[in-house]
Parts: structure tokens; sequence; C-alpha cells
């Protein structure tokens, strides 16, 4: 198998240079943490991106930071932190429920999306980032966007390869906005509530003016009772302020427990790395988008007819991570028919390699939709070098 590891950018585009030469698809893997993740690639190349590494912009003042797409994420997080700053929509980390060692790379990152609790108040990882550089099919370098978001007309390159996984071409660069790290965080714990009433106290406090930044439910364990968790985070004054404020409105809901500092970052570090649903790494796993209020419907429906192990909610309940004993089709025709009645999406995180091959990890697009991301694909990468398979 060729295996190429480039340094440079030009040295990536050589690569796709010489693979579209030889019609050599290819695997792009960056820190490979998240290997288990979409359909198994078939090629008989991988292109690593682990040597393209570096800061190549940080200016705290402009809030904006670049870097090559193999930089480790934690490079990223030191340096931000050490000047009190942060990426604002909290990138999830996936080694926990694969079990894979290695580092995640900011690359990897943007190509996928991935985006923790705080994206209910920051946003998704695509909208911090703000400009990039990426090898298309051709071997070509392309340059969007910049280091100040702005408006833009016609294909939206940026948006477009966040969630692509790599699939629209080879990412060499990225720039991310950021935000200044909160100077203290305190998190609202409710115990005991069911999910529906749980799913309704955060849908709650989101219509407050609170700026919750974090809204996830726990159903019960056999070591501990559910618990309903809301994260509020800025200076000390205004969230002890809201943190009481926020306490009193939810008083309905029963009594709420305020955590403060690290003893809020407990609460939240273990939903950043699915410990929830990470413990038996032979379960599939499920993340399923919804509406917030669908979400106890969702896990009704499901919970019926399927074997569930573990599941809670984030995103104030419009993600669900479950996991499921393996087995016949892992509950897709279940899941997917109660997401395709009440609106929403599910992806198939876990799963064997061969499973899936034969059951769909993404949830199926509508017949215009999927010509559309085609034509897309092969204006970028026409001869379909990146990830073939991977996407389904």
């Amino acid at each position: 198998m060729t295996h190429y590891t480039p340094t440079t950018e030009t040295e990536v585009a050589e690569a796709v240079t010489a693979a579209r030469a030889a019609r050599t698809p290819l695997r792009i893997v960056g820190g490979g943490t998240r290997a288990g993740y979409g359909r198994p690639v078939e090629a008989p190349a991988t292109l690593a991106l682990s040597g393209l590494a570096g800061i190549t912009l940080y200016e705290p003042a402009e809030m904006v930071i670049g870097a090559r797409a193999g930089t480790p994420l934690t490079e990223i997080e030191q340096l931000l932190a050490s000047h009190k700053q942060m990426l604002p929509f909290e990138p999830v980390d996936y080694r926990p429920i694969y079990g894979w060692q290695g580092e995640p790379t900011i690359g990897a990152v943007a190509a996928g999306n991935f985006s923790g609790s705080r994206r209910i108040s920051a946003g998704a990882a695509r909208d911090s980032l703000i400009g990039l550089r990426f090898v298309n099919g051709r071997g070509e370098v392309i340059k969007s966007g910049g280091r100040v978001m702005k408006n833009v007309t016609g294909l939206d390159l940026v948006k477009l390869q966040s969630g692509a996984l790599g699939t629209l071409g080879v990412l060499t660069e990225v720039i991310f906005k950021v935000l200044p790290r909160p100077e203290t965080v305190a998190t609202l714990v409710l115990r005991g509530l069911d999910d529906a009433r749980a799913i309704a106290a955060l849908s709650a406090a989101l219509t407050t003016p609170y700026d919750v930044s974090g809204a996830a439910h726990l159903p019960a364990t056999a070591q501990e009772p559910a618990r309903t968790c809301l994260r509020l985070e800025g200076f000390v004054d205004s969230v002890r302020y809201r943190a009481a404020e926020l306490a009193r409105l939810l008083k309905a809901f029963g009594p709420a427990e305020i955590l403060n500092d690290g003893d809020s970052i407990e609460i939240w570090w273990p939903v950043s790395e699915l410990h929830p649903v990470s413990q038996d790494k032979n379960d599939a796993l499920w993340r399923i988008s919804v509406k917030p209020t669908d979400g106890p419907k969702v896990m009704e429906r499901v919970g019926r007819a399927v074997s569930a192990r573990a599941y809670y909610y984030d995103w104030g309940g419009g993600l669900i991570w479950l996991s499921v004993a393996p087995g016949g089709d892992l509950g897709a025709a279940v899941i997917r028919a109660a997401v395709a009645e009440l609106g929403g999406h599910a992806t198939l995180v876990r799963a064997s390699a061969e499973a899936r091959r034969t059951i769909p990890v993404f949830q199926p697009q509508p017949q215009a939709l999927s010509r559309l991301a085609e034509g897309i694909r092969r204006s970028v990468d026409p001869d379909g070098l990146f990830n073939p398979g991977l996407m389904g």
C-alpha cells in the first residue's frame, strides 16, 4: 500500500497529483482518532497529514487562529488557554468511544464539523471556521475565506468543507475565530427527573435570557439518579446572579444544586468525551438529532423495540447519544422510522466494519439533494480520489 506523509502543502498537492495520474484513490488520515467514523474506506493508498503541523497565525487581539491541518488539537487549545481564549464550539473527543490512541487534529475537527455541548450557544464548528486552504482532486491549491467573517455568494467552500469528512478535498490549513475563556463556570443540577420532565426543564431554561451554554440530561443508572444539567459561564458576579435566578425560575422542577468551577467541570468533561455511552466498545452507537422537545418521544418509540444499553441527551434534548446491543440491523429501521416521522436524522457513529458496509451509516438523503451533493463532489474531485465510499 502506498503511504504518503507530506509535511508541506506543496507535498500534499504533489501526492494528489501522483495519485490522480496513477488512478489511485486515497484514504485521508489525520490523527487516526476517528477511524471508525463513516463507512469503511476501500482505498489502496493513504495520505497521512500528521506531519503537516504548526500554528500559522494567531492574533489574540483579533481573536483568530490558524494552523496546518495536522496540528494536534491540544496544541491549539493550550496556546489559546495561555491567552485566556478558547475555541467556541467545545470540540468533542471521540477517542473514548472507539478506544483509539493518538491525538485529534484541528483539520479533522474542521472536516467533521465535530461540535460539543457549547454548540447551543456558540454554534457548530463550521460557524467558527472562517477560512481554509485545501487541495482539490486536480492537485490544485484552493484558498477560501479569510481572517474575518463575511458574506459570500455562490458556493461557500468553507461551510461545504466542514462536515464533508475530506471527500471534497484535502484540508491543509484552517482558520477559526476564537472567544475569551469565561472567568468562571457554574452548573445547576436537577435530580431525579424522567426524560420528558427533564427536557421540559432544559427547554424552559433555554428560553430565559440567562445565556445557558450547556444543557444535558443524564438518565438514571445503577450508580446514581438522573441528572439534568444547565451550565452558565462568564464573569463571577454575572454567573452567581444568573444561577440564582435560573434556580428560582425552575423551582417547579425541584430544588437545583449549584456546582461551581471544578465541580462544574467534573459534570461536563464526561459529557464532552461521551463517557456515558463509551463503556462497551462492542455496542453500536447512534447519534440522533431531532427537535429538542421530540427527544423523549424518539427514545420512547425506540426503547420499545431496541435493546438500549445507555443513552443521554445534549443540546437541550436535540442530540441523543444512544448505545445499542450488537446484532441485526442495530436498530436502524426503528431509529430511522422514528426520526423520519418526527423530523431529524440519525448517524451510526460506532459499529463493526462489516455492519458499516451493509447498514447506511448516514441519514439517507432525498434523491434531489443526493444528486446535488454528487455534483458538488465531482466538480471538486472529478476522479473520486478522496475517501471513496466514506459517506455512502
